[in-house]
């Protein structure tokens, strides 16, 4: 890979790691409800299915994913029925009476924080787009060396953990700021709704 192809890959990928999407909203949302650490450990797992996915670009994703259709697609359902389990969730944890102070992360937690974002990643089918369609375009696939794919990784991994985390930070601090915020409540409803929606488009997108 050359300097110019690395940075231009890069930029990519933090932009579209940026843009609003299912994927942020669940980093965000596990941040503020069960705090920071778990917003990092779907912030991990999504980079782990980019990963994942730029590990199929270089064997041939597109040839895989058409062999796999139905493997992805029942990990596209599985990320839309947690989305749509955890908006749930909110909304009830959104009643005051209901409502109860989450507790401390655990291990258990965090591995469903991680296992989340893998699956929301490797359900997403724009990833699925991105890794067949403009990654060879950023990236020579028929040219990458191991020094190649070591760099390729390593950029997935600044890009797009770097900005999730970013993301579970700042969600994490927002959400400390306003525990006594009276619209708390209100506002869990809200994203308890996004969430949901964001699990319906998930599962029915072609």
């Amino acid at each position: 890979m050359t300097l110019l192809s690395s940075v231009s890959l890069f930029l990519v990928m933090v932009a579209l790691a940026a843009l609003p999407s299912s994927s942020v909203a669940l980093v965000v949302i596990r941040s503020a409800t069960h705090g920071t650490r778990q917003g990092i450990a779907a912030a991990i797992g999504i980079a782990v299915g980019d990963l994942i996915f730029v590990a199929l670009a270089v064997v041939g994703l597109a040839a895989i994913a058409e062999a796999m259709g139905a493997f992805f697609a029942i990990l596209r359902y599985a990320a839309a029925a947690y989305l749509v389990w955890f908006g749930l969730s909110l909304i009830r944890s959104a009643s005051p009476a209901l409502y109860r102070p989450q507790p401390d992360e655990t291990a258990g937690d965090m591995w469903i924080s991680f296992a989340a974002g893998i699956g929301l990643t490797l359900g997403d089918v724009k990833a699925i787009l991105f890794y067949a369609a403009l990654f060879p375009v950023l990236v020579d696939l028929s040219a990458v060396t191991i020094v190649d794919i070591a760099a390729i990784s390593a950029i997935t991994v600044v890009a797009v953990a770097g900005v999730k985390i970013a993301y579970a930070m700042a969600a994490g601090r927002i959400a400390l700021a306003s525990k006594e915020w009276r619209f708390r409540h209100a506002a869990r409803r809200v994203a308890g709704g996004a969430m949901i929606a964001a699990g319906g488009v998930l599962a029915f997108k072609s």
